[in-house]
């Protein structure tokens, strides 16, 4: 286990931040996400993440930049797998299950997608899992079927301390879930009795689960597209399903434009102001850092919105800034980036040779990472005082100056820190300076060695294992 990963994991939760004069205490977490899920495979086959040529575990190399959230998704029977590459099946359940294992070991928090198909599941494509083809008309029938997957599912789960903290019904449900292949391919259709009776059904068994091992689990439900999301929730309520905790939203500047950074904003404060009791989390975003390509597969996302122009991991990463930003300003509780790690390696998808998202992950084409590329976005640091998910409260002043080279922190006792801490310091656009973890202090001045800071104004942050911080802002030479 990475020893540094798990307190990154709680620091990165933003429980307090303390403004300069100021304390802000938090009132939930923020989730800063990534979707794992393509990680075991890639690395069966043969790809090695590295940052400056040295190998990394990617899940505590994450963790170590700033994520406490991995999503995954979780896929009936993928048999399609059985012909490609060594034919070993990934996103179903055992693949699912080694991959929560490692999430959890390093202390994060997990989302599990059931897409409830055998395959991708999205606006264009709810086919129901082959399994259940035979009783995809019964509708009593295919509920006890969607009922007992799911509880079987997270009770082996949770018979191994297992159990996810988010649960997601469906992906992107924008045409409902588990329809035919012919009702499928007819075209958009809905039938919200039919779509909501099998809500109710996959919420129940989460909510059995739940009681089943006292463990608390959100439930969430997913659209894509910002622009359809309001009235996607008020059909399910008017409809008479709100047993969900979270609405999750995918997000790409791609495909869903002219849908604007600020806009999204703007429909997070609307569905907050209408379901307060909901919280809002866009469960899918990415931006490409080059137009180049690594292998054969063409690439997904190519399109730049003309203020994120041209493609460059410092596009890449000001685009998802801006948006996380928006998202906390508006309210939100998270965001996830999806697919970082699906880099190009030999192997091959049931369309194409290789990775259609290789130049949008968070490494070259050599899978070394892009440090001054997106993943950067996760250790911003984010101004939480206009969001209304955060409380303000007055405390104690962090109390900070810079001589002979080294960074001074007054410990006073309204600080409540609790060791071990870590100090991050920040340039006023973002790039960490110097990240430094803090074993102990007897006095009650906490000096730092930062030799050679240049002239200029930093960010300079605290946080402790007890999810207690502040940040305050400091200038050295002329302001």
């Amino acid at each position: 286990m990475h020893t540094g990963s798990a307190l990154k994991i709680k620091l990165s939760l933003c429980l307090l931040v303390i403004t300069i004069g100021s304390r802000q205490i938090i009132s939930q977490s923020f989730y800063f996400g990534a979707d794992l899920s393509y990680v075991n495979e890639m690395e069966a086959c043969g790809a090695v993440y590295t940052n400056d040529g040295t190998p990394q575990n990617v899940y505590g190399f994450f963790a170590d930049n700033g994520a406490n959230l991995v999503r995954l998704r979780l896929w009936h029977t993928p048999s399609w797998y059985d012909p490609l590459n060594q034919g070993e099946r990934y996103s179903d359940f055992e693949d699912a299950r080694k991959s929560i294992i490692r999430a959890k070991t390093l202390g994060y928090s997990v989302l599990l997608d059931f897409h409830l198909s055998d395959t991708w599941a999205d606006p264009g494509h709810q086919v129901v899992p082959s399994a259940w083809a035979g009783v995809v008309d019964n509708q009593n029938l295919l509920a006890d079927s969607l009922r007992n997957y799911i509880h079987s599912a997270l009770t082996k789960l949770g018979n191994e301390g297992l159990l996810p903290d988010i649960i997601q019904i469906g992906n992107e449900t924008n045409r409902g879930i588990l329809l035919s292949q012919q009702v499928n391919d007819q075209g958009w259709t809905l039938d919200w009795n039919r779509n909501v009776f099998l809500f109710e059904a996959a919420a129940a068994a989460i909510d059995q689960v739940e009681a089943d091992f006292n463990t608390p689990i959100q439930k969430a439900i997913h659209i894509a597209d910002p622009e359809d999301v309001e009235w996607f929730i008020g059909q399910f309520i008017s409809n008479g399903f709100n047993n969900f905790d979270i609405i999750g939203i995918s997000y790409y500047w791609q495909w869903h434009q002219p849908i604007s950074i600020p806009q999204v904003g703007q429909i997070i404060t609307s569905l907050k102001a209408d379901y307060p009791d909901k919280k809002v989390m866009i469960f899918e975003a990415a931006y490409g850092w080059t137009t180049q390509n690594a292998d054969g597969a063409n690439n997904l996302l190519f399109n730049a919105h003309p203020s994120y122009a041209p493609l460059s991991p410092a596009n890449q990463k000001k685009w998802m800034v801006d948006l996380t930003q928006s998202v906390i300003d508006h309210g939100g509780s998270g965001v996830v980036y999806w697919e970082p790690a699906w880099v190009s390696t030999g192997c091959s998808t049931p369309w194409v040779q290789g990775s259609s998202w290789d130049n949008a992950t968070f490494f070259d084409f050599d899978n070394d990472l892009i440090t001054d590329g997106g993943i950067g976005w996760m250790m911003h640091p984010y101004d939480f005082t206009s969001s209304t998910e955060y409380l303000p409260a007055q405390a104690g002043r962090l109390e900070l100056s810079y001589t002979d080279e080294n960074i001074n922190i007054r410990n006073t006792n309204s600080l409540h820190l609790r060791f071990p801490c870590t100090l991050s310091i920040f340039a006023t656009d973002g790039k960490v300076i110097l990240s430094r973890k803090i074993a102990s202090a007897d006095e009650q001045i906490i000096r730092i060695p930062v030799p050679g800071l240049l002239s200029g104004c930093y960010v300079v942050s605290i946080r402790d294992e007890a999810f207690m911080g502040s940040t305050g802002k400091i200038c050295v030479g002329a302001p």
